[in-house]
């Protein structure tokens, strides 16, 4: 039996993460090893266009983990575990489910394998002061902000800073938008 098989059998022909049944895909829950149905999870297309970085994660989309988390497969406790973790910077919904979300431990390992080789990437301030996220930045200049009217001000707080995969970015609300800062323009 294939993978998409066994994983449509194990699924009920239903999104693990939504319970869709529209636009079913297999997605290898990374760290990928050998392919194996224990390691991948079905799901429909809205949620594989998030989960790879298609489409910007959205968090009304997401309240369906309040139910997926708690599903015996370990695959999906690990990117129900990761994606509420994303969340939780933003949501404190996410917070408190993540809360309750309780893994065994080869399970949690797996679940912070995928952070762990995004906190290789190191982010440093104009002082080279390493950035975490989550820390409170200041800006040190005027930002004009591509698309909207807005100037983000020298002296400008942003707090709850997200981190991205480019060591010179990262992600701020400023104002009440999201925007992407570059570090060399903010201070801790």
């Amino acid at each position: 039996m294939s993978i998409e098989q066994t994983l449509k059998q194990r699924s009920n022909n239903t999104c693990e993460l939504c319970a869709s049944q529209d636009n079913l895909s297999v997605y290898a829950v990374p760290p990928e090893g050998e392919a194996h149905s224990d390691k991948a999870i079905l799901v429909c297309a809205t949620c594989a266009a998030q989960l790879n970085g298609d489409e910007q994660l959205s968090a009304t989309h997401w309240h369906c983990l309040n139910d997926s988390m708690w599903s015996p497969i370990p695959a999906v406790q690990v990117v129900a575990w990761r994606l509420l973790n994303q969340l939780s910077t933003e949501h404190g919904w996410a917070m408190d489910m993540l809360d309750m979300l309780y893994l065994d431990e080869p399970t949690q390992q797996w679940a912070q394998a995928a952070i762990a080789e995004e906190e290789d990437v190191i982010h440093l301030d104009a002082n080279g002061v390493r950035l975490n996220a989550g820390d409170t930045v200041t800006l040190i200049k005027d930002l004009d902000v591509k698309g909207s009217s807005l100037v983000a001000k020298r002296g400008t707080a942003v707090r709850n800073i997200s981190l991205t995969s480019n060591p010179e970015h990262i992600e701020g609300r400023v104002d009440g938008q999201r925007i992407v800062i570059v570090t060399q323009y903010v201070k801790k």
